[in-house]
Order: structure tokens, then C-alpha cells, then sequence
């Protein structure tokens, strides 16, 4: 049976997180290629929204929700993570991947900010068929707010719970989680603290680090384990090597 893998690219990963819209079309085609050279995987993939959506959910305030003045920033906002999905996808199957852009705006619902109701059946089905779904961080409609930004990393925990993935794997442009200068090997629940974690210097209406750390650890609570690590050791990752990232564990 093949190996199933949820992979998460960080925006700041796929873009050029401190130019409004810029795409990092060389990592990406890398990615891509990595990905394409181990055709015998299940992939899931998501990405995040770095400089193409962050910066457009911030001028229009969606974080603090939508009503009738700001409605507009919704449709700004997710065309342009949109462009981003397209060339995420153009690339990857230029690499001979088959994949497919999936929107959360079509079929995600929320509620104060986070996932109420996504239907998942669909993209299951695309996976046993070994099609590679390409969901990306998103503005969806939200029962409290009007609208709200769900994360990538929402999204890797919603997926992980309901797909059943073998790894979880969150690429990014730091080695791991870092204590100073040295990388956390392993953390637990409950005896690490995401606070402690500071924010990006760029635009990031999600959380930055410490909001792919919540994320992980209330992931973690469930019995899952996953793993941050260095984009350049991706082909580390997908092979089951060592990485040198941070292992966030299901279980002590």
C-alpha cells in the first residue's frame, strides 16, 4: 500500500515573503520536482498564503471579520492566493505530478476562525485515485464573523484528522523549531509552551511559527505526530531520513 503524506509549504516557503506577490517560482519548481521524482507516494498537499494573501487580508482588516464595508478584500484576497495555487500546480505538473487546486472559499465553513464544516470525501477520492490535491490557506465564509482567514495550518490539522495520512510534514524557511540558535529536536504537549515562540517580521494574519506550533500540538493531542523542517532537507523528509527539524510528537 502506498505511503500516504500530508506535506504542508510554508508561504514564506513558496513566495518572497517581504514583496507583496512574489512568487519564489525557483522553489517551487524544486519542490515540484521532488516531489515528481517519487511517483509511488499518496501526497496531500497544502501551502501557505505568504506575500500572496497575507498582505491583502491585512489592508481590507478580514482577521477582525467581514461585514458589508469590507466585503470586497474577500475576493482580493483569494484571487490572489489563487495565482499562487495556479503556478504551485502549473509547476507541478510540468514535474509530472497530477495535481489538482482545491479553494477552501468553495465548501469550507467557519466559525470564529476556525473549521465548522469542510466536505473531505471528494478529495479522499482524488488521492486513492493518485491524483495530488493542492489546497492552499483561504478566505472562507464564517458563521460569527462574516469571514475569516483559515491557515494552511488549519487546514493540515482538519486533513490529518478526517485523511488519515501515514506522515504530516511542514516545510519552512527555519530548520525547526528553535530554542537561540539550536533546534528543538522533540516537543510534547503539555510541556512546551508556543508562547514562547516569537512572531515573523512579515505581514502574517495567521500566527506565523507560533501558529503552526498550536496547531501541531492540539494535533498531537489526538495521537498524531508530525514534523517542521527546513525546505531543503524536503528530500529528507519524503524518504523517511533524518532532517535535523523538530519532531512534534502524538505520543511522550
Amino acid at each position: 500500500m502506498s505511503e500516504r503524506i500530508l506535506l504542508k509549504l510554508g508561504g514564506s516557503v513558496v513566495t518572497e515573503k517581504g514583496r507583496a506577490g512574489a512568487i519564489d517560482e525557483g522553489r517551487v519548481l524544486s519542490i515540484a520536482r521532488e516531489i515528481g521524482k517519487r511517483p509511488e507516494k499518496e501526497y496531500l498537499l497544502v501551502h501557505g498564503a505568504g506575500s500572496c494573501g497575507h498582505p491583502e487580508a491585512k489592508a481590507y482588516g478580514i482577521a477582525g471579520g467581514v461585514d458589508r464595508s469590507n466585503r470586497e478584500g474577500i475576493a482580493i484576497t483569494h484571487h490572489a492566493v489563487l495565482a499562487l495555487n495556479r503556478e504551485i500546480v502549473k509547476r507541478l505538473r510540468e514535474a509530472g505530478v497530477d495535481a489538482v487546486g482545491i479553494s477552501p472559499l468553495q465548501g469550507c465553513l467557519a466559525d470564529n476562525g476556525r473549521i465548522r464544516s469542510y466536505e473531505h470525501r471528494h478529495i479522499a477520492g482524488m488521492v486513492g485515485l493518485g491524483i495530488v490535491p493542492v489546497l492552499h490557506g483561504d478566505v472562507v465564509m464564517d458563521c460569527t464573523r462574516g469571514a475569516c482567514i483559515v491557515s494552511g495550518d488549519q487546514l493540515v490539522q482538519y486533513l490529518a484528522k478526517n485523511l488519515a495520512p501515514d506522515r504530516i510534514g511542514l516545510a519552512t524557511d527555519v530548520p525547526g523549531i528553535l530554542e537561540g540558535d539550536r533546534v528543538i529536536p522533540s516537543i510534547v504537549p503539555g510541556k512546551f509552551d508556543p508562547s514562547s515562540i516569537g512572531s515573523s517580521g512579515h505581514t502574517d494574519v495567521t500566527g506565523g511559527m507560533r501558529g503552526k506550533v498550536e496547531e501541531l500540538m492540539d494535533l498531537a493531542r489526538t495521537g498524531r505526530t508530525s514534523e517542521i523542517f527546513h525546505v531543503s532537507r524536503l528530500s529528507d523528509f519524503l524518504d523517511g531520513r533524518p532532517h535535523g527539524g523538530t519532531v512534534v510528537k502524538g505520543r511522550d
